[in-house]
């Protein structure tokens, strides 16, 4: 059993220690940045003490890593493991984003840290890569002819579409979701019956809205 210790706060404190620290990076980075939050702030929003910290993280650095690990652990399972949406409904719905998304962390982390071998980088770097690849698999089931570039278009909307709307402060998923409609259709052939079409033979068109209107 862990042993107990008395916060800064001088509030005994246990084993929810180490999820206290987590959830108070989850705040503090993405509120205010990665760079920008020093342990002393981490640790009195966790009510921690530094000591204690550092018993569970060895450097900002783990616990930056460990941040991004949680954050999504199973790649978007709520989205991809959905039975009651067709293949292609499933592509189509990983750009039903609300309006307050805010960046994507693994993007926002990559962007601050400014170093590929960073244990974080390394890790959005490889769940970057797993997201093209549950859409590749996704493209597959729903019958397009290169799943694999299909998967890497898609992958490369959401992402852009996510800094885009960070940058721009207005909400640009429905112009990207318009035109993975046609990448999509574009890519399943036309006697595939997860295509849906307006006549035999007649892609499904769809207009692509300007400014995310």
């Amino acid at each position: 059993m862990t042993e107990l210790e008395k916060g800064p706060l001088g509030r005994r404190r246990g084993r929810g220690a180490r999820e206290r620290i987590l959830s108070a990076s989850q705040q503090l980075f993405r509120d205010q940045g990665i760079n920008r939050t020093g342990m002393d702030q981490l640790c009195a929003v966790a009510e921690v003490s530094k000591r204690t910290a550092y018993q569970h993280f060895s450097s900002k650095d783990e616990l930056v890593a460990e941040y991004l690990r949680r954050f999504d652990p199973d790649v978007m399972p709520e989205l991809f493991d959905r039975t009651d949406l067709t293949p292609r409904e499933r592509l189509l719905a990983a750009f039903d984003m609300p309006a307050s998304t805010p960046l994507c962390p693994y993007i926002g982390a990559a962007v601050e840290l400014h170093d590929p071998e960073h244990p974080a980088s390394r890790y959005a770097r490889d769940y970057k890569t797993a997201i093209a690849a549950r859409l590749t698999t996704t493209a597959r089931e729903a019958g397009a002819t290169h799943p694999e570039e299909l998967g890497e278009q898609l992958a490369l909307l959401i992402d852009g579409a996510s800094a885009r709307s960070r940058v721009l402060d207005r909400d640009s998923f429905p112009t990207a979701a318009a035109i993975a409609a046609v990448l999509i259709d574009n890519a399943i052939p036309a006697s595939s019956p997860a295509r849906p079409t307006d006549e035999p033979g007649t892609a499904a068109l769809v207009p692509v809205p300007v400014g995310g209107k």
